[in-house]
């Protein structure tokens, strides 16, 4: 969250002229790290269906972000939102979709299953960078991203090995639905990351992500009046309401800001790049909260993961 303190302290002048690529890396890299909360709050949330977890979680990013206008009594650039309020709310509508999708995709498959078909996204957004935004990456940057999917393809076939055997080949059976669900999410992300690349670099990342937050969750909100046909009411069990709040707070109002904001000075494909750290990041807090220990085929999937995104990270033009 420096950076964010950081932005406040200058404003928009001055915030754009400090900006580096090695803090919009570090950007991404937080985030990558902390997307690996989302699908795992989501399991908790049991019978709770995905059009209210992805509008609560929102309205909870939306309060985290007011607030921290609040704190820093910094005002909200009201003129600067309505001059790209048409690209905000192209924007917003992605977002939405791929908050949908990827809630679903948990819901309906296994949690690896949706975290390592959502992070297809950054083959996606190298496609739609080269083809419709003309920003080709280098060889260097494409083997990277090859490597690091390698990890993440080794780290699924880990896992889906380890459940086959504890299950004798019984209850392993992904939803297909929830697969399709996955890469229909990663293909929505892929447009979003190369629309808004030109929206981060106009404006500062708090106001952009505030409305952006609200307006999607008026998306999510609307799209969900002819899909289940029921008020998105906040539920209130304790059990299910944290959850909800950590959601809102960790993996979108945190993560997912910082993983915009590093649009400022790094391509589309660079920044979905970083969120192949999210099975490292579940894994982590797997062994801090469950006590489970990954197996050494996870570790060579770690490690091809964070080679390959060196190799992203360290290429030159």
């Amino acid at each position: 969250m420096s950076s964010i303190r950081d932005e406040f302290k200058g404003g928009k002048g001055f915030w754009m002229q400090t900006r580096t690529r090695r803090l919009a890396w570090s950007e991404g890299i937080v985030a990558g790290t902390l997307f690996g909360t989302a699908a795992i709050f989501i399991r908790f949330l049991g019978d709770v269906d995905a059009f209210s977890i992805a509008f609560w979680r929102l309205v909870v990013a939306g309060v985290v972000l007011a607030s921290i206008l609040i704190v820093f009594r910094k005002s909200f650039s009201l003129n600067l939102v309505r001059k790209n309020l048409r690209d905000l709310v192209i924007l917003s509508f992605f977002l939405g979709l791929h908050f949908i999708f990827f809630v679903s995709a948990v819901k309906d498959t296994t949690i690896l299953n949706a975290t390592v078909l959502v992070n297809t996204s950054p083959i996606f957004s190298v496609f739609v960078s080269s083809f419709l935004f003309k920003l080709k990456p280098s060889r260097i940057a494409i083997l990277g991203l090859a490597i690091s999917f390698i990890g993440v393809s080794i780290i699924a076939y880990a896992e889906t090995a380890t459940a086959n055997v504890s299950s004798n080949l019984e209850s392993f059976s992904p939803s297909l639905k929830g697969d399709l669900e996955a890469v229909v999410a990663a293909l929505v992300e892929s447009f979003y990351l190369n629309y808004g690349r030109k929206v981060r670099r106009q404006m500062d990342i708090i106001p952009t992500m505030l409305p952006m937050y609200l307006l999607t969750a008026s998306f999510v909100g609307i799209l969900s009046i002819p899909t289940i046909r029921k008020p998105l009411a906040l539920p209130t069990e304790t059990a299910k309401l944290l959850p909800i709040i950590g959601l809102g707070i960790l993996p979108t109002a945190t993560a997912h800001t910082l993983y915009f904001s590093s649009l400022s000075n790094l391509k589309s494909f660079e920044t979905a790049t970083m969120a192949l750290l999210e099975p490292i990041g579940a894994t982590i807090l797997g062994i801090a909260i469950f006590q489970e220990m990954p197996s050494p085929t996870f570790t060579l999937g770690a490690f091809l993961i964070l080679f390959g995104i060196f190799f992203v990270i360290y290429h030159k033009k």
